[in-house]
């Protein structure tokens, strides 16, 4: 048995409060990962609130951790005490299910995600099956890396999904946590990117980033600027937007990618899609090997989320500054 120390909501909607719990002793494939970082996500913020139906209290959030290997179970594979590692939104999947031996071990029926019905990273330790607790490459800032265990492969995984080619013409909608991810692996993919902005004041914050072109989705003849003019789009926000200004931006065979989870249905007209072979797709994170190939890009290009720091300890502090939509533009929690 291991005690674990940690940061929990009691019920829905609550300020997080130190928490204790036991661990039972580690299966023949669990790691024990002793967290040094863990970065926040929207997500966790939607499972506190309990928005999405599917929250336990008490809840401890966490799923962009990034540690060491405390404790291995016998049967582990490729890993040992101190490696260092990461885990994200996924904490275990079957492994003999077709989606995974297919590669997608994300898309596993009865894979278990991190702060799903068990505890996640805002504690000194989080436990994980071994397939999805991942060395982190040599060279890679440990903190700095939290956020791309889960924002980061979230938009990485739809530009190899959709083929996405470095000579092509992108949208991205939304320049947050995840958007400002996404321009920066666009950017280093080659593409012509287009930032989509509701708030004309980031303008030139998001010029910086290296965009070529900021348009503000509020105006439609900015949209009406650049009918027919893009590949690719991929929506980050949670919002419902007129879907079909968006679409006309698209040229034809062009794709509208959401990894947004915007709870309202979206209203897409079916002629839309139909005049110009169009269409509009979605996914969550990504495969364990993708996710891997993701680290292994950020090191060569130097591409990391853009953060703000925060003391584990400051937890509350830390979530009442992304529920302020004050974050610049990942926060990470150093325990």
């Amino acid at each position: 048995m291991r005690t674990v120390n940690a940061y929990a909501a009691k019920e829905a909607g609550a300020s997080l409060e130190k928490f204790q719990y036991e661990l039972p002793n580690i299966g023949n494939e669990e790691i024990d990962i002793k967290v040094h970082y863990c970065g926040i996500c929207h997500s966790d913020l939607s499972m506190i609130n309990n928005d999405w139906g599917m929250s336990q209290f008490p809840l401890v959030p966490g799923h962009e951790i990034v540690g060491e290997v405390a404790a291995l179970g016998k049967d582990v594979k490729g890993l040992k005490l101190g490696d260092k590692v990461g885990m994200g939104w996924s904490s275990g999947a079957c492994m003999h299910c077709n989606q995974c031996l297919d590669g997608k071990q994300h898309l596993c029926g009865s894979s278990e995600a991190t702060i799903v019905g068990r505890h996640g990273g805002f504690a000194d330790v989080v436990r994980g099956h071994w397939s999805w607790v991942i060395p982190l490459p040599k060279g890679l800032d440990m903190a700095k890396a939290g956020p791309l265990f889960c924002g980061g492969i979230t938009v990485f995984n739809p530009i190899v999904l959709s083929g996405v080619k470095p000579t092509d013409k992108v949208g991205v909608i939304g320049v947050g946590g995840l958007g400002h991810m996404a321009i920066k692996f666009l950017k280093a993919w080659g593409c012509e990117v287009t930032a989509f902005s509701s708030n004309p004041n980031k303008k030139d914050e998001i010029l910086k980033m290296g965009v070529h072109h900021v348009v503000d989705s509020t105006k439609p003849e900015a949209l009406q600027s650049i009918v027919g003019s893009l590949d690719f789009i991929l929506n980050t926000t949670n919002v419902t937007l007129d879907w079909n200004s968006f679409l006309t931006t698209l040229a034809p065979q062009g794709k509208l990618h959401t990894v947004g989870a915007v709870l309202e249905p979206m209203a897409i007209p079916a002629f839309s899609l139909i005049m110009g072979e169009k269409s509009v797709g979605g996914s969550p994170i990504g495969s364990i090997a993708l996710t891997k190939k993701m680290l292994e890009f950020c090191v060569r290009h130097n591409i990391y989320p853009t953060v703000e720091e925060f003391k584990m300890t400051d937890v509350n502090k830390a979530m009442k500054h992304l529920e302020d939509g004050k974050a610049r533009f990942r926060i990470v929690l150093k325990a």
